[in-house]
């Protein structure tokens, strides 16, 4: 190993620490609590060491929200495997909540606390998903034929849209299948997605932000919200439908074997005035 390569790796190593560093602070204590100096006490530096690594807090908050949003993406990597649409889109719902509530100060750093670290996040997805040598979309690509082609070749131009572009695609199928509504099915496939997005984070967000919210359980809620813009299951669905079609049969049924209440007096009356005659 020559000169150059070791003092790039010590200097990738410092990186990592300070990052490391910066990444626990955060997650025990808020972002609030985060400066240059809480950080090189942390890892035993001199502040000064930190700006030879980054420019500002800010830049230390960006490269922080580029990996928590790569680590989203590879949440969403298993599941393209899923080959029903809906179904797709119901896993990615869960499992994007299920990221913010267990990565709150991740989610808050990400989507909550300044434009410019969304930004940096979505943006810089690209190095973050593939520093290792692999990436989401390589993992997508061995998923198999329900994975969505789309989703991948779109990945690879704008990663920071990878997760929208699984969702849109997903729709996409729906809508070639006849599964959508009237009125869905006339909407852009990518102002739905946003807005399914929109509904996901507000759910995320009021959980983080509201103490009364919600009443009821998360997961209730979840479904509840997914229910609403894709339609019950079409397993619940089906077996509605077949649990109303046995109740109005055993219905029919009773009304032809129970005796009419309205023709039951009638020959009752009829015997007692016989029965009362000379």
């Amino acid at each position: 190993m020559g000169i150059a390569e070791r003092k790039h790796r010590q200097k990738q190593a410092l990186r990592e620490r300070i990052l490391d560093a910066a990444r626990r602070i955060v997650v025990r204590e808020g972002f609030a609590a985060l400066s240059m100096r809480k950080i090189a006490d942390a890892i035993e530096y001199s502040p000064a060491t930190l700006y030879l690594h980054f420019a500002s807090r800010d830049d230390i908050a960006r490269a922080l929200c580029e990996e928590g949003y790569a680590q989203l993406l590879a949440t969403f990597v298993p599941l393209v495997r899923i080959a029903d649409p809906a179904e797709r889109l119901r896993a990615l719902g869960r499992a994007y909540v299920a990221f913010g509530v267990e990565h709150p100060e991740t989610y808050r750093l990400i989507f909550m606390e300044d434009p410019s670290y969304t930004g940096a996040a979505l943006g810089g997805a690209a190095a973050a998903t593939g520093k290792d040598g692999g990436s989401a979309d390589d993992s997508s690509a061995n998923a198999g034929t329900s994975g969505s082609t789309a989703s991948r070749d779109n990945a690879d131009d704008d990663p920071g849209d990878a997760a929208l572009h699984i969702m849109i695609d997903a729709l996409d199928e729906l809508r070639a299948a006849g599964r959508l509504s009237a009125s869905v099915a006339s909407m852009e496939s990518a102002v739905w997605a946003e807005a399914l997005w929109a509904s996901l984070h507000g759910i995320v967000a009021l959980n983080l932000t509201c103490p009364v919210f919600p009443s009821a359980p998360l997961e209730t809620l979840v479904g509840v919200t997914l229910d609403a813009w894709l339609g019950a299951p079409q397993a619940v669905a089906a077996g509605a439908s077949n649990s109303a079609a046995v109740r109005g049969k055993k219905a029919v049924a009773r009304r032809h074997a129970e005796p009419s209440e309205s023709a039951d007096p009638v020959p009752e009356r009829a015997t007692k005035r016989k029965a009362a005659g000379p």
